[in-house]
């Protein structure tokens, strides 16, 4: 997995499923979020997301009020958010 990010949007590349993409992911979002109060986050071909990462962005949205807005590139990941009932949560848009 790759992350990269400008001004408030974060683009990830690969797929996300290692301790070590949480914590990128992780740390990118923490580095704008003092500062943002929306991000928008580009998954652009994982296939799936781990719980972690899940459990990170409703926390953003949820408790910190950040307003989180994903475009996801991959119609498996689409369909586990909305199994999920997490696509209104993060607004989630097909890229």
């Amino acid at each position: 997995m790759e992350i990269s990010s400008s001004s408030n949007i974060i683009t990830i590349t690969g797929n996300i499923k290692s301790v070590g993409d949480f914590q990128s992911i992780k740390t990118t979002v923490d580095s704008l979020k003092s500062s943002n109060q929306t991000i928008f986050i580009e998954i652009k071909d994982s296939i799936s997301i781990t719980s972690s990462v899940i459990g990170y962005f409703n926390k953003l949205v949820l408790k910190d009020n950040i307003d989180v807005n994903m475009k996801v590139g991959d119609s498996q990941l689409m369909e586990l958010l909305d199994d999920l009932n997490l696509k209104s949560v993060f607004k989630v848009t097909a890229s």
